[in-house]
Parts: C-alpha cells; structure tokens; sequence
C-alpha cells in the first residue's frame, strides 16, 4: 500500500477517534446555556489543565514556530517568553472573575464588563472586537490543518480538502457537546501534541547532525545571525529590540484577555482549580523547547523554502522515517490546529448571540442553543473562505489578532481594581484604542518607532479611558464593591 494512503487512513482514525471523544463528553452536560457555553461549571483540573494549554499552543506552535526557527532564528523565543508572562495574571485575575460570574450567572466576557459597565452599546462593541480577533485566528488553525494533510499525501488531498474533513468533525462534536466536547477533545489533544513534539524535537537533531549539541556548532559556525537575539525580521534584517519586546508585550497581555480563554474560568469547578492551572501552565511551555528544536534542524538541512510554515512537515517526508510516525506527527500537528479551533469557534458564536445579539432581543434558551449553533457554522465557513485563500505566515496572523484582542486589558482591569473608572471611560478607551491599533496595522509607515500596533492602541486606551472616567460621574458603590471585592463562594 501507498505511504500517503496508509497515511490517509491514519487520519481517518484519529479524527474518528476525536469525533467520538467529543460527542461522549456532553453525554452529562444540561440542555441549558449554562451547560452548552460553561460545562455546567464543573471542569476539573486535568480538562482545565489541557484546555488552556492546547488552546494555546495551536498550529501557530506546531507549524509557525518551527517555521520562525527555521527562517527567523532567535525571533521565534518571544512565543517561549509571552507565554510565560501572558498566564502570570490570571492568578490574581481568573478566581475574581470565576467568582463574580457565579454569582452572576454570566458565561461570557462581554457579560463580565458590562454587569459593571452597563451599556448594551458596550456589549455590542466588544462581541464586534472578539469576533474580529477571533476570525483570524480561526483561519489559522484551518491552514494549519491543511498544510499538514496537503504535505503528507504528497498534495493528493490539497489544502482546501484537508481544512475542510479537519474541520468537519470538529462542527459536527462541538455542535452537539458544546464546551464539554472542547474539553474533552483537548485533553486529547493536548496528550498527542505533547508526545509527538517531543519524539520529533530529539530524534531529527540526532537523525540529521549527530545530536542537539552538534546541531547548534553547525548553525553557530554557518549561520551564527540564527542565534543572536532578537533574531531576524520578516525582511531577512536583524529584528530591533523594539519590535521584539513590543511583540511580547501585545501577546501576553492579549493571552489573557482571549475571549475563548476567559470564558474558560466561568467554566472551572472552583478557584482553586484555577490557581492550579496557572500554575502547572509553565510546563505545558515545555512544549515549545522541541517546537524550536524541529525548526533549528531544518536550517542547514534545507537552503530555501518558499513557505517556512512547512518547514516540519518538510522535514518529515525527507527524512527516513517509518510511514506510522509519519502518521502520528500528523496527529500531533492536527492536534494542535483542532484543539484550539473547537475552542474558537464555540467562542466566537457564544460572543455573537450572548453579547451581540442578547442585550438587544429576549430570546429562550433554546433559540439561544440554535443561534450559536448556526453562528458556529457560519464563523467556520467564513475562517475557511480566509484559510484557502493564500495569505502571510501563521505567526504575523496570529500578531494580528493580538494587538486586537489586547484592547480588552484595561476594561478588564479598570473594572476589577479601579473604583473610579466609568462605562463613559470604558467606551472611549476602547475606541480610542482600537482605532489607534487598526490605523498603524494598517498605515505602518506611520509608526514612530518600531513597535507592535497593538501598544500604541494602549498607550492611547489607558489614558482616555482614565480621563473620561475622572470627567464622569462616579458608579453606584454598591456595584463597584461587587467587582472590586466580590464575596468568597468557597471556603
């Protein structure tokens, strides 16, 4: 038999055995909105565990960090450090807000600011932000997906094809189990892309150079500007530190904020577990040490390579590896895409009914169930319209969506720690912040210095957002008080 139909059938068989991992987990869950959107709230450590970290670590890890090694070196260890820096918060952070949702009933972002800045105009305006982050990033993961499956069978099944059955069984358990099924299905999946990471990461060294040490003296004596900090930019020209620092910054501030990862503590069974999570979360990072290791192999191995992104999988059909742990690097790296996807999309059409449309139309349960269900199906098909279509690297999409998404920061901490600060303040900022982010994204001749688009968004949302709150009525205490020290649930 054929190596890419062997291969084929591989994928079959793990997205089968997805598919009935993710339809058995919402077997307990309620019928209600509660059950669909927050797993009851009844997620323990380990799905808590799993779910934050594979929903990080998606094909952007799998496939773009490789590919930034490989192209851009030493660029590629800002993924390591915002991932350490982004979670950090959340421990001061996540159990406020689980607590407050609780006592709310809330299972959304949106739904947590705006139960202390009131204002459907407010809910509107963030669902529209989350949705506009959330798209790209889904477009991602269905890339992903499909340059793996495309790479493997030798383009007998082309990247359209691939994105399409990927993402096909990942509609079909999250439109049944809802976040259950995301839970369940990245424990799983974040099992296999642990594994295969690390098999790969040791093994390609040594199969390629002699080992990890052999294989940095050969970079260092051939192309010693790999490993020089900050590594190289998108042109071939050193990165300034500017432009690296600001790249972490937008990313760990954006990690906390993501919509799909901030509902998550509304998902939690208490604080603790948590706490817990963030902080185990630092070894999940371990995942990136053999990520990096994969791309750095491919430096000599490889002169030139169109598109870095296909740098592992390149790697993979060069060298002479057994046709099943091809197969299983294609688990792993679909993994990494479907893990991170599920959890997207269920995100992006909760944000869409909840916050979009919820403030503005009293709609029962079940048509609330239906919508999102639909809106699933919709934020998918418009991500594969995107991910089809040929565009820039895995990683620059996903800096976009960062410096999006980190416009979310200061209401979420304003309305946490600061007293004064009002709906008025909130909204402005939020404006004033995005608008700024969006004109350097896309006029960045007119930056005036290197920076990530996503800081000069803040450092002009934090000022406007303190200033209009100081020019505007104070909120009533008793609310504030309920945000800022909100009563214990738990011993």
């Amino acid at each position: 038999m054929e190596r890419w139909l062997v291969i084929s059938l591989m994928i079959v068989a793990y997205l089968g055995l997805t598919l009935w991992v993710g339809l058995r987990a919402g077997r307990g869950t309620s019928s209600t909105i509660d059950g669909f959107v927050a797993g009851d709230r009844n997620f323990g450590f380990l799905v808590m565990y799993f779910v934050t970290g594979a929903t990080v670590f998606s094909a952007f890890a799998f496939l773009g960090g490789p590919g930034w090694a490989y192209s851009r070196g030493a660029a590629a260890f800002y993924i390591l450090s915002y991932g350490v820096l982004g979670m950090a918060p959340w421990y001061v952070i996540g159990p406020k807000v689980a607590r407050i949702g609780r006592s709310l009933g809330q299972v959304t972002q949106a739904q947590f600011l705006t139960g202390r800045f009131q204002s459907r105009g407010l809910s509107l305006l963030i669902a529209l932000i989350s949705i506009a982050a959330l798209i790209p990033y889904i477009t991602l993961q269905m890339r992903g997906a499909g340059i793996v499956i495309e790479a493997v069978t030798d383009g007998r099944i082309p990247l359209w094809m691939g994105a399409a059955v990927a993402y096909g069984i990942v509609l079909v358990y999250v439109l049944v189990s809802g976040v259950s099924a995301v839970g369940w299905t990245n424990t799983l999946q974040g099992v296999f892309m642990i594994a295969i990471a690390w098999t790969l990461g040791i093994y390609l060294p040594y199969s390629l150079y002699g080992g990890i040490g052999p294989m940095f003296e050969a970079i260092i004596s051939q192309r010693p500007e790999l490993l020089e900090l900050p590594g190289l930019a998108a042109s071939g020209e050193p990165w300034n530190w500017a432009g690296y620092s600001s790249a972490i910054v937008v990313s760990a501030v954006g990690l906390t904020m993501w919509p799909h990862l901030f509902m998550k503590a509304f998902t939690a069974r208490d604080e603790r577990i948590i706490r817990r999570t963030v902080v185990w979360f630092p070894t999940f990072q371990l995942f990136l040490v053999p990520v990096f290791l994969i791309g750095f192999a491919g430096v000599l191995f490889v002169e030139s390579l169109e598109r870095p992104d296909f740098i592992l999988p390149h790697l993979i059909l060069n060298v002479d590896l057994p046709v099943i742990v091809i197969g299983l690097f294609c688990a792993g790296a679909l993994s990494a895409s479907m893990s991170t996807g599920d959890a997207l999309m269920h995100a992006t059409a909760s944000v869409a009914v909840e916050d979009g449309l919820g403030p503005f139309a009293r709609l029962e349960e079940a048509r609330q169930r239906l919508l999102i269900r639909v809106l699933i199906v919709a934020a998918g098909a418009i991500a594969y319209f995107f991910a089809v279509t040929e565009g820039v690297s895995l990683v620059v999409l996903l800096l976009t969506s960062y410096g999006i998404i980190a416009q979310l920061a200061p209401p979420v901490i304003a309305a946490l720690f600061w007293r004064r600060a009002t709906t008025a303040g909130v909204i402005a900022g939020l404006v004033a912040g995005g608008a700024t982010a969006l004109l350097f994204f896309f006029w960045p001749e007119l930056r005036p210095i290197d920076l990530h688009e996503g800081v000069f968004g803040l450092l002009v949302h934090v000022p406007v957002l303190v200033l209009v709150s100081l020019l505007t009525p104070a909120q009533d205490e008793a609310l504030v008080e309920s945000y800022v020290n909100p009563p214990r649930t738990e011993p």
